[in-house]
Formats: C-alpha cells, sequence, structure tokens
C-alpha cells in the first residue's frame, strides 16, 4: 500500500475551507479540529503529513468492505457512465437487482425492499409502515439505543442525542432492554436477565395498552449504545410478546447488518425473523448514501391497493443501488462475511479477552465478529464506570487521553462514554488486527492508571 506524498500545503487548505464554510453534525463548532483526510485503502486512511491511521472504527461503523475496495469504485464508475440517476418510479436494473440480492439474503420472507437514503430515514418509514398497517401509533424502544437523527428516529433514540430533539409528543416508550453486566433487574445471570427483561417489556406494554402499541423497535446487537449482545432466548422472547399482542416486530440492522457480526444479518446468529429490518452503512459499506426496509409480505399486502404515503426523491438512486450490487457481490465472492466471522473467533476476541487478564480498567468484553467493546471501569469490583455517563469536558479526560493516544501511535479508535468499541472492516487481516490490540494494549496503561 501506497501513501501519498505529504502535501502539508493541500491540507491546510483543505482545512481552512473546512472551519469557515462547514457545519459539522453532533459538535460545538469553536471547539472541534478535525483531521484533514487524503487518502484511504483497505483498512487504512492517511492524511495530509503522510500519518496512515489503522480503521478500528470502520468510520461510523460503515466501511463493512474497508476503504476504496476496487471491485466497487469500478461499478460506482460503470453506473456513472450509464445512467447517473432516474426517478424512483421507474424500474432500473441497478434498483431491481440490489433489492434481489438484499431479499434473497434477509431472513424469513422479507422479500419486499423500500429504499432510502440512510438508517435514519429506514427507521422512519418503518414505523410509518407500522403504524398504517396495525392502525396504531404507539412505538416501543429501549433507553440503550440509537435508531437516528431525523424526527422519529431521535425519538425513538435512547442515549442523551436524544434530550435536546424530543418534542414529548411523539407516541414513543422507552423500556428497559437486557444488559446483564448492569442489570436494573437485579440479575445474576443472563438467564435471569433474560427472564426478567422480558417480564419488565410484558409489564410495560400491559401499562400502556396492548392495543395501542403498533411496534417494538430493536437493534438486534445494540451499537453505539455498547455493542450489548442480546442473551439467549431474549429475541426468541419479543418475537413471541409481539405475535400474541399483533405488534409488529421491527429489528434495526443499520450497523449490525452485511456481516458485522460474521453472520449477513445480525438477526441469523438467534434464528429471528421480524416483521420489518432496517439496513444502511454495510449494504455497500457507504460508499454512496443508502438504506432501506425489508418488508414481510403481510405488511407489503397492506399497501397493494393502498398507497403507501411515503417516498424519498433519491430512493434507490442507480449509484447507491450498484455500489450495493458491487458490495454484496464482493461479500460473497470473496468470503468478507465468513472472514468477520473467523477473526473475531480467532483474533479480536481472544485478544481482547487476553487484554482483560493484564489490565484492570476493562470491567468486561463482549462481541461477535468484528463488533467488540470493552466496558472500561474504575473498578472491577463496584463495575462503576470509568467516566460518568454522558460525562463531558474534565470528566471525560480519562477516555479523551485514551482516544488520543491510540491516534498518536496510528489506531483511529470508536469511543463512545466509558466503552472502547473495537470494529474494524469485515475485511480486517488478522495480521492487522493483531497489530490494532498491541497498540490497544499499549494505551491502556492509560486508563489503568484511573482503576481504584
Amino acid at each position: 500500500m501506497s501513501i501519498p506524498t505529504a502535501d502539508s500545503a493541500a491540507g491546510q487548505a483543505v482545512k481552512a475551507a473546512d472551519r469557515a464554510h462547514v457545519f459539522h453534525s453532533w459538535s460545538a463548532q469553536a471547539l472541534i479540529d478535525p483531521l484533514a483526510v487524503a487518502g484511504a485503502e483497505g483498512s487504512y486512511f492517511w492524511d495530509y503529513e503522510g500519518n496512515r491511521y489503522l480503521d478500528f472504527s470502520s468510520q461510523l461503523v460503515n466501511t463493512n468492505i474497508g476503504h476504496q475496495h476496487p471491485k466497487v469504485v469500478a461499478a460506482i464508475q460503470e453506473q456513472a457512465a450509464k445512467l447517473c440517476t432516474i426517478a424512483p418510479g421507474f424500474a432500473v436494473e441497478p434498483r431491481s437487482e440490489a433489492a434481489r440480492l438484499i431479499a434473497e439474503r434477509t431472513p424469513g420472507e422479507l422479500n419486499k425492499i423500500f429504499f432510502t437514503n440512510g438508517g435514519a430515514e429506514a427507521n422512519e418509514n418503518a414505523i410509518r409502515m407500522a403504524r398504517l398497517h396495525t392502525g396504531r401509533q404507539k412505538v416501543l424502544s429501549t433507553y440503550r439505543s440509537y435508531h437516528g437523527a431525523t424526527a422519529n428516529a431521535i425519538a425513538l433514540t435512547g442515549d442523551p442525542r436524544r434530550w435536546a430533539n424530543e418534542t414529548g409528543v411523539s407516541g414513543i416508550v422507552h423500556f428497559w432492554g437486557p444488559y446483564a453486566y448492569r442489570s436494573v433487574f437485579h440479575a445474576e445471570n443472563e438467564a435471569q436477565e433474560c427472564e426478567r427483561a422480558l417480564a419488565h417489556l410484558e409489564q410495560v406494554i400491559a401499562f400502556e395498552g396492548p392495543a395501542t402499541v403498533a411496534a417494538i423497535i430493536l437493534e438486534t446487537v445494540v451499537g453505539t449504545a455498547g455493542v450489548l449482545i442480546p442473551p439467549p432466548g431474549y429475541l426468541q422472547g419479543v418475537r413471541e410478546i409481539c405475535d400474541r399482542h399483533g405488534i409488529v416486530f421491527i429489528l434495526d440492522e443499520v450497523m449490525a447488518g452485511f456481516g458485522r457480526t460474521g453472520e449477513w444479518f445480525a438477526a441469523d446468529n438467534w434464528g429471528i425473523t421480524p416483521d420489518l429490518l432496517t439496513f444502511a452503512k454495510g449494504v455497500n459499506s457507504g460508499y454512496v448514501p443508502l438504506g432501506g426496509v425489508a418488508i414481510n409480505p403481510e405488511i407489503a399486502a397492506t399497501f397493494d391497493e393502498r398507497v403507501f404515503p411515503g417516498g424519498l426523491t433519491y430512493s434507490g438512486h442507480p449509484l447507491a443501488c450498484a455500489s450495493a450490487v458491487a458490495t454484496i457481490g464482493a461479500m460473497a465472492e470473496e468470503g468478507i462475511v465468513e472472514n468477520a466471522k473467523r477473526i473475531g473467533e480467532s483474533v479480536i476476541g481472544p485478544g481482547l479477552r487476553e487484554l482483560a487478564e493484564r489490565h484492570p480498567s476493562i470491567g468486561e468484553v463482549r462481541g461477535l465478529g468484528v463488533f467488540w467493546a470493552l466496558d472500561l471501569v474504575k473498578n472491577r469490583e463496584t463495575r462503576e464506570p470509568l467516566v460518568p455517563y454522558n460525562a463531558a469536558g474534565p470528566a471525560n479526560a480519562p477516555m479523551a487521553e485514551l482516544a488520543a493516544a491510540c491516534k498518536q501511535r496510528g489506531l483511529w479508535p470508536f469511543v463512545n462514554m466509558n466503552r472502547f468499541h473495537v470494529v474494524p472492516p469485515c475485511t480486517v487481516s488478522a495480521e492487522e488486527a493483531k497489530a490494532g490490540l498491541a497498540i490497544l494494549d499499549e494505551v491502556l496503561t492509560l486508563t489503568d492508571a484511573h482503576t481504584v
């Protein structure tokens, strides 16, 4: 892999224009210092100074096939030469083929695909479908969740980004999902956590009124809020509750789908089929914005002779769909899903557990495939998080210090609250994964210094 010659002047020009004109998301504009990126390839990207970073974040956990995969780049170029854009109402080859390939891989009979521009819009349209299909309004989601930044998606979200955005009249109700390491149900093991979490959900539904609940939406594996793996039986239990009350079961696979957990969809790990499944990110590794909803026959039939009141100018955009076709093809041909599973089982999982033996700041290791998190603590006995919930400024200093040390050593991290997420591309090699873990081993001495 060749890195372009350092060009500080070009980097400074990019940075100056960014600072003058770009308004960044989730940021206090005067307090950020964006890195000027010059290029990327595979598991790495680099800046204009020639510094190369091993991407242990997959950007926003979306470059599942790595940066600049040649087959996908070529597919975008070829599609641009044929047909750059067309309205959603037409039938065109890349859109039809992308839908077919996605439907082939979704669990059960989720055979109709509604395309969106990203994950938030996918969740917006999924709950719209559920409400119209059931004639009910309420939607239940967990506190530890992230579903997107549009109006209903941010209301569905459980994390603090919701607070400044919600109206309080969304018809969305939050409940506690399972999290055995910090159980709100005082469970002593995973089996108890599963049983008590399901009982809690049943009670919430009873008090909200089963006939008022349109849908329950869950991230199959909770992503940004902690890479929380559901205990055995939990998803099956939610499926049964939904069936009993006529509630639509929505699985948000925006982050967990397309190889991230070592299966095409995370639901495959538990043999679960939802009524609606939302996706984005890994469907084409974010090369062109794309998301969607996979729909079961019963819900799809609701709109056979009734207009679905939703649409997007760029739904099923030809360039995005061509990149999805190429991405899915590359993943199948190159065994990328299998690689994610193998790396998780043989390198990342064992490697993180070894780190936990050496570093007292690691409270818990959890994950699947290339989807892992370290739950960092001040004290293993009390399980007190290394930094407080939603910490900022000086209170977040230990995690900020950890992230900075990673970057100094050429590892680009994904850090959220008291957690370090290990989420490299699904194409990551064993050597690259081991190199990242070696850097992590070095920098965790910084968090160890904060333990008591």
